[in-house]
């Protein structure tokens, strides 16, 4: 009988990446870059309840990447086409630009595909192990089939080291520095968990410092003053066991499902069997 391994499968550079504890830091690092398009940040801003309930929105979006990745076809299709169904009620006025947007933007879903991806393979080559510049394109390509799965045209989600570079040297001009913008941003970097028991809370918050430092320290040199960020020449790579560390503690504190990290296949440092994703919205 033919096992579904899904979108990519177990010789794959997704589940290698995606697998490891570091995708956390990638998802942190994902949310401060985001957050400088300003009809992506509307949409979040307008549309989501990310600041009062953030384990939740951390426990959807986790979950919706974990099944994609390593769910089986079905599944991952399924999750999408939850997703796809929630964006199109995602859209209105943009008070930065005055333009409209909608999540269903083939634009605005690139920008936010591009961001994430690359901020996982960042993570991954900062805080895991060093990637050929082969298995960096093959990461990359791979992951435009889930970029069309929530329906990005295929022709235009880059798929290549290089041309990931062309597409966010063509988009810096459209990036601005908003309130918005800045409270996200402050917000991946100083992750509040309101809703979690003081105990859950006193060990939880620590590790999510560690990650935003993490994550802060891999944002482009030439999006920092942009974000408000530091020089990075005053700051240097967290110690990679103390992310790790603590990137594993936030995926058992919270439940996570497989981001952060349980792929033995993939050879890396790992928290147990992989489970059985469900389908969720990331929302």
């Amino acid at each position: 009988m033919r096992v579904d391994h899904g979108l990519f499968g177990p010789d794959s550079v997704s589940w290698r990446v995606i697998g490891h504890p570091s995708t956390l830091v990638g998802g942190l690092r994902a949310l401060q870059i985001q957050a400088l398009h300003p009809l992506a940040m509307a949409g979040v801003a307008q549309h989501s309840d990310y600041l009062e309930d953030p384990v939740t929105r951390l426990r959807r979006t986790a979950r919706y990447v974990s099944t994609v990745t390593f769910g089986t076809t079905e599944e991952a299709e399924a999750a999408a086409a939850i997703v796809r169904r929630v964006h199109r009620h995602v859209h209105g006025t943009d008070p930065v630009t005055g333009k409209t947007y909608s999540a269903s933007n083939p634009a605005t879903m690139t920008w936010v595909h591009c961001v994430e991806v690359h901020s996982f393979l960042a993570a991954y080559r900062a805080y895991a192990r060093p990637l050929s510049r082969a298995d960096q394109d093959r990461f990359l390509a791979e992951q435009v089939e889930a970029a069309v799965l929530l329906g990005i045209p295929h022709g235009r989600v880059p798929d290549s080291v290089d041309s990931f570079r062309d597409y966010f040297a063509s988009v810096q001009g459209e990036l601005r520095t908003s309130e918005e913008a800045l409270t996200a941003i402050n917000f991946a970097r100083r992750m509040h968990l309101s809703g979690l028991p003081l105990a859950q809370r006193l060990v939880m918050e620590p590790a999510f410092r560690v990650m935003g430092d993490a994550a802060t320290a891999l944002v482009p040199r030439s999006l920092r003053r942009l974000a408000g960020l530091p020089d990075p020449g005053l700051l240097s790579l967290p110690n990679r066991l103390a992310v790790t560390t603590a990137s594993n503690a936030v995926s058992v504190g919270l439940n996570l499902p497989v981001v952060g990290g349980v792929m033995a296949q993939a050879g890396d440092q790992t928290l147990g069997a992989r489970p059985r994703p469900r389908a969720a919205v990331a929302a």
